[in-house]
């Protein structure tokens, strides 16, 4: 019985989300499994990838083939490396302790390079949200700028108005006045 390590399809429509499974190559792609080694989800940025290593580690060692893109991810977690560096000990080019030894050192390093992607992430986000921030303040500002003219001519005017009204009340008040004392002088 040919072993495969490949995905298995879950999730939703334009949500996929994967288990990284051992199983019959004859089986259907998400059909029955021999074993399940872990999840990956590319959802993510970066992608979540969580792997038994041992584990894919034991079937590689028992023939197990993966596929192309079970074999990138294998690659990533570094059970590709782990396989190699077990036929090392095996051979006798390596001992035990050299090998874990440079596992972790590789491990190490690949984590320190993953937190470096993530932070990069954050700050270009971060960077981003304080670009669009200030071009929203610019605009903000232009079009409050805009406005004050207006509002300022729109007070001037008022003003004048008022000006106008007073002016024409106290005219109109005037001859009003005026004219009542002539009334009175006719009247006596």
């Amino acid at each position: 019985m040919p072993v495969r390590i490949r995905l298995q399809r879950h999730g939703k429509k334009g949500k996929p989300f994967y288990w990284i499974v051992a199983a019959d190559s004859r089986a259907k792609r998400d059909g029955r499994y021999l074993e399940k080694l872990g999840v990956y989800n590319p959802n993510t940025n970066p992608a979540t990838v969580d792997l038994d290593v041992d584990g894919a580690v034991k079937w590689l060692q028992n023939g197990a083939q993966p596929s192309d893109t079970a074999k990138a991810l294998l690659s990533y977690k570094g059970a590709l490396l782990k396989n190699h560096l077990a036929g090392g000990v095996k051979k006798g080019a390596l001992t035990e302790e050299q090998a874990e030894a440079k596992f972790n050192a590789w491990l190490d390093e690949k984590a320190a390079k993953i937190q470096a992607k993530a932070d990069g992430l954050s700050e270009a986000e971060a960077k981003a949200k304080a670009d669009a921030l200030a071009a929203e303040k610019a605009v903000n500002e232009a079009r409050i700028a805009a406005a004050a003219p207006v509002v300022e001519e729109e007070a001037e005017e008022a003003a004048e108005e008022v000006a106008e009204e007073a002016t024409a009340e106290a005219t109109e008040e005037a001859p009003a006045t005026e004219a009542a004392p002539e009334q009175n002088e006719e009247e006596a």
